[in-house]
């Protein structure tokens, strides 16, 4: 695949533009899903500060002859080392979401994970795709569920299969509990003033459809009112992962494994024995722990011990080029984001996906060239 070209929108060159902007686009609710934590928000702001924490050290007169952003990950080699996070609910963000950005990132060739619990369907994303995009499991409580979906996974082709450790319990989210959220949104007074004040929104969700989630759809009893679904969703899935539902799904999976969420050394030392091919520390956006640590902590000392064992690879709180620059000099080997690019696409619909991918790549470019950075693998070396 030849290397896309790199176009952004002028009015809008950083990501905080983007955030703006889709702030005045779509229902508060919908914004608030996105952009908030849990409880109060400490881990949300934390993850991105102490990333911003590290600092990098350029050398100006050594000899250069070029900054090259390709990465080879699990045999693919990716034209820049980051990639879109799995987002539960991209439609009710912005209609249509998955397929946008999955667009994106299979013509700017950066890898697309999709999420058990968001708006399309494994199938459709993996045409999109031609077979490329990756995906998320959110372990559900029945084996027969759990291996139809993998099933369903590996008959698309996927990559790599990522299984999801961070959420034992749902989050508690002050706003969504405030806003009723739920799937397909509840339909309050307040919330409807909030679509009619969003008219680009509501045109657009009318003409793709109510959000569902598509993966899941055959699983789903018709007809589910509100209350019904919670009640689905509850009973149908087991967020708490352990060594003896880990084993199983790597015998069963012949593509490259990955665990995602992981915020410590033991952890890490328990994938390497199940035999997990890489793992992504995370704390899910700061959205289930507000009293853990923030990402780039765990991962400095996780990449130091175990970087040559596995790979690591982070997301949570990064937000920039500059920022993935600072985590791959802290030792990750890739890096994942999802806010960022949400953002994007409430912001500019359908061109959203390849104006932040461009706009990462491009930030990503000069801080190679600013610090006489060859090469991704060559951060290490520009750590203060």
């Amino acid at each position: 695949m030849s290397q896309k070209e790199i176009k952004i929108n002028p009015k809008y060159p950083s990501v905080t533009d983007l955030r703006n902007r889709a702030q005045k686009r779509i229902p508060k609710f919908a914004f608030e899903y996105l952009d908030g934590g849990c409880n109060e928000d400490v881990n949300l702001h934390k993850n991105t500060a102490e990333i911003r924490d590290v600092e990098l050290l350029p050398y100006y007169l050594s000899k250069h002859t070029g900054s090259q952003m390709k990465t080879e990950l699990f045999g693919h080699v990716y034209d820049a080392p980051f990639g879109i996070a799995p987002v539960g609910l991209q439609g009710l963000m912005w209609p249509n979401a998955p397929e946008i950005l999955a667009k994106a990132a299979f013509e700017h060739n950066v890898p697309f994970i999709l999420s058990t619990v968001t708006t399309s369907s494994i199938e459709r994303i993996s045409e999109i795709t031609e077979g490329k995009s990756w995906f998320q499991l959110y372990h559900p409580a029945e084996d027969r569920l759990r291996d139809d979906i993998i099933k369903r996974a590996e008959a698309a082709e996927c990559p790599v299969l990522v299984i999801l450790c961070d959420v034992p319990t749902f989050g508690f989210r002050p706003r969504d509990i405030r806003n009723g959220l739920a799937m397909p949104p509840k339909m309050s007074v307040k919330n409807i003033l909030q679509v009619l004040g969003k008219p680009s929104w509501a045109l657009e969700t009318l003409k793709h459809g109510q959000p569902n989630f598509e993966t899941l759809k055959p699983y789903m009893p018709k007809g589910l009112d509100l209350a019904q679904l919670g009640k689905f969703m509850d009973q149908t899935f087991s967020g708490r992962l352990n060594e003896e539902k880990i084993k199983p799904i790597r015998d069963m999976w012949k593509g490259k494994l990955v665990l995602k969420g992981v915020a410590n050394e033991a952890d890490v030392e328990k994938a390497i024995q199940l035999g997990i091919d890489g793992v992504i520390v995370s704390n899910h956006g700061g959205r289930q722990l507000d009293a853990g640590e923030s990402t780039i902590k765990p991962l400095t000392r996780i990449a130091a011990k175990y970087g040559d064992q596995i790979k690591v690879m982070m997301d949570s709180g990064l937000r920039s080029g500059p920022d993935i620059a600072r985590s791959m000099a802290s030792g990750a080997q890739f890096t994942f984001m999802g806010r960022s690019f949400m953002y994007g696409v409430a912001a500019l619909g359908a061109k959203g996906g390849d104006h932040t991918i461009s706009l990462l790549k491009t930030e990503l470019q000069q801080v190679m060239e600013q610090i006489c950075c060859e090469e991704v693998k060559d951060f290490p070396n520009h750590l203060i």
